[in-house]
């Protein structure tokens, strides 16, 4: 009797952990040189931001963004719903609302039923639908490894654009879902994810940014990014590089999904991508006596994880998360300093 293989299993990384590291990405754009972009351009690929936003005629801005990945969970539907919430996660973490997606397909057809195909595609068109995205087609190929994922296009006012390259000195630091994803995703691919915690990731990676994004908006914040592949402190790092500014984050203050995601990193149940993460942020980052495993969480790469807000006006960012449900954590706080410099105080850990 033959037994049916584990999507997971043919995966070589679990979801936005498979994507190149931080180091390896700026090696390869360090060697391509782009055309002069047009003045219609409003953010590029030169502040590591997470969309494209162009300047149609009528003043708006169109949002333009990719994302796919390997499997990260064993149920197709469930894989397709993760990858869609984290392609549309772009649009809102720029303060946009999507209207358009394709999908991208890489199939193994030779080992992987088409029936399974089309359950991950139906995952992802349920939640582009509740999310009044129309999904008008995409491009596939075969492949030996399965990838899914969308292109996502949105809008957003010109004059609304939320960047990750305007986070100023005196600005709080929120983050609106917990971490751990990339941890949770690495022990399902191992099959020592417990199912309760494997639910409880799942509802998460499901759960869309746009309340967090609507929420921003309406307060006016200043910056913000979303957490995905290079995790919290490379996002962040990200972020205040291109802001030209410095962070101070409370680890005691940083949401975990589960308390067994400290016990996972302690085993090394972790995503060869969080491990490059942190070599990446390292010498960014003064982690005073922070233990290795609490590290590895702060750098954990995340999948469909939470948005990254900067806000100066507290009162006003923390009642618009209120008044849009939003679940959220004020995490720290942009300083002035080295740019792209972070400080961790305190421990993920009572």
């Amino acid at each position: 009797m033959t037994t049916e293989r584990r999507l997971t299993s043919f995966s070589h990384g679990a979801g936005c952990g498979c994507k190149l590291g931080p180091d390896d990405l700026r090696t390869v754009l360090g060697g391509v040189t782009l055309p002069r972009a047009s003045a219609d351009l409003l953010v590029a690929a030169d502040t590591g931001d997470d969309a494209a936003v162009y300047r149609l005629p009528s003043g708006e801005g169109l949002i333009a963004t990719l994302d796919f990945f390997t499997p990260i969970v064993d149920d197709p539907y469930d894989w397709g719903r993760i990858a869609a919430t984290n392609a549309l996660s772009d649009v809102y973490a720029m303060g946009g609302r999507p209207l358009l997606a394709l999908n991208i397909v890489n199939w193994p057809v030779d080992d992987l039923p088409l029936e399974m195909l089309a359950r991950v595609l139906q995952g992802g068109a349920d939640v582009a639908a509740g999310e009044g995205v129309a999904v008008a087609g995409g491009h596939s190929i075969t492949d030996p490894e399965p990838k899914y994922g969308m292109v996502a296009i949105g809008l957003v006012p010109s004059d609304e654009v939320v960047r990750n390259s305007t986070a100023p000195a005196g600005a709080a630091l929120y983050l609106t879902k917990p971490l751990g994803l990339g941890i949770v995703s690495t022990a399902i691919k191992r099959g020592v994810a417990e199912e309760d915690l494997v639910d409880a990731a799942v509802d998460l990676m499901t759960t869309t940014n746009r309340a967090a994004g609507e929420a921003m908006r309406y307060a006016g914040a200043e910056a913000a990014t979303d957490v995905t592949g290079f995790g919290l402190l490379g996002h962040l790092h990200r972020m205040l590089l291109a802001s030209g500014t410095a962070a101070e984050l409370e680890a005691d203050a940083i949401p975990v999904l589960d308390p067994r995601i400290l016990d996972l990193a302690r085993s090394d149940v972790v995503p060869g991508g969080t491990k490059r993460n942190l070599a990446s942020v390292r010498p960014h980052t003064d982690f005073a006596d922070l233990p290795g495993p609490e590290r590895l969480i702060l750098a954990d790469a995340q999948t469909s994880g939470g948005l990254l807000i900067a806000a100066k006006h507290r009162p006003s960012i923390e009642a618009a998360f209120r008044e849009h449900d939003v679940a959220f954590a004020r995490i720290g706080e942009v300083v002035a300093g080295e740019p792209g410099r972070i400080s961790v105080a305190g421990s993920l850990t009572p």
